[in-house]
């Protein structure tokens, strides 16, 4: 019991350090990144038949609905410390997105394919092409808040099931 403890808590350190290395690296590659790349890119192709604007808004939904969509399940679970675990990608996915935003008026960041701008697009369409470091830097902070608050969760959700052991 008391091994499981300790095993639980090493594995949330060791994400609470990865992910907010990700996060203070944000303009850097992650392994995450990667798997965010392939999910944004289906999101296009899974909102094409609502339209130009949603498909393209649709790989920046996709990418944050998927992890968060295993959020949900094992918090109505009642698996929080699972859940906590893949709460820290939804942080970074904002924060990878946010990446992604500022980028819109330079558009410097290499494209899948050398394909639009997909923050361009949206930021123009939106008449907010000049907010985009507003919006970017606002989707850095809530995925930065997201990770903070995985790993209170996690922590929390270690403590709730080991009481025995620390009282």
């Amino acid at each position: 019991m008391r091994s499981s403890f300790y095993l639980k808590i090493g594995i949330l350190l060791i994400a609470m350090a990865y992910f907010v290395y990700c996060a203070v690296t944000d303009g850097g590659w992650h392994f995450l990144d990667g798997v965010n790349l392939l999910i944004h890119e289906a999101g296009h192709i899974v909102f094409m038949p609502f339209g130009e604007f949603v498909s393209v808004a649709g790989g920046t939904i996709l990418q944050i609905l998927m992890p968060l969509a295993f959020v949900i399940y094992f918090f109505a679970k009642g698996m929080l410390y699972s859940g906590s675990l893949v709460m820290f990608w939804v942080g970074q996915s904002f924060i990878n997105v946010s990446v992604y935003m500022k980028d819109a008026i330079e558009m410097k960041l290499p494209l899948l394919g050398g394909g639009m701008h997909d923050w361009n697009f949206i930021f123009t369409h939106l008449n907010l092409l000049s907010r985009t470091q507003f919006f970017g830097s606002l989707f850095y902070l809530f995925g930065f808040a997201i990770i903070v608050m995985a790993g209170l969760f996690g922590l929390y959700a270690v403590v709730k099931s080991n009481k025995d052991l620390i009282s």
